[in-house]
């Protein structure tokens, strides 16, 4: 499975791709930062970061895409800004058509050092021992993204075994086709 992890950010969106399976190392594909400059209006930072976002489902073809959820930040602004490049990103992968996953950072934490409450440095550390890299991504922002990747690699068959059994008691039946909406075609002019 490949998948493109994104620890979103207006100024800085991590991101990072990984190929791999439960049980195997898995591999990281690519990994960098998104930048975009502060003195910009946000339409076009927002703008900014989708078009790197679709750039990279293009370059990639990942199978999934997994993004941090942005859950509480003491700056009310950086929160905001990090929501809408969330929001962007999930958009970009929405028009490919691909699934997207949202973790905590908590989750991820857990998941790639087995602490939850693990610091960056941690994280880092980890990461490039997983993925078996020479040197550790840098920024935090890229190593925070390969981390959310290899979360998805080695989470998402438990989460889809768990949905099958769900849905086979009956718990969370799909919505029936008539009751979703039509996939979006573009904007017309």
């Amino acid at each position: 499975m490949r998948v493109l992890g994104i620890d979103p950010g207006l100024t800085r969106c991590g991101w990072g791709v990984v190929d791999g399976r439960p049980g195997v190392r898995p591999t990281a594909i690519g990994v960098g930062v998104i930048r975009t400059h502060p003195d910009l209006d946000l339409e076009l930072r927002l703008l900014e970061v989708h078009t790197a976002v679709t750039a990279l489902l293009r370059q990639h073809r990942p199978e999934a895409v997994a993004i941090e959820r942005v859950f509480t930040q003491n700056n009310k602004g950086t929160a905001t800004g990090t929501a809408q490049a969330a929001g962007v990103a999930a958009l970009a992968a929405a028009q490919a058509d691909l699934p997207v996953a949202w973790h905590t950072p908590s989750e991820v934490k857990a998941a790639i050092s087995g602490n939850g409450r693990a610091d960056k440095d941690q994280v880092t550390m980890m990461v490039t021992r997983v993925l078996g890299l020479t040197e550790a991504p840098k920024p935090a922002d890229a190593a925070d993204a390969l981390a959310l990747a290899v979360c998805h690699v080695w989470r998402a068959p438990a989460q889809a075994r768990l949905r099958v059994a769900a849905l086979a008691g009956g718990i969370g039946a799909p919505v029936p086709a008539s009751r979703t909406l039509p996939r979006w075609q573009g904007v017309s002019r």
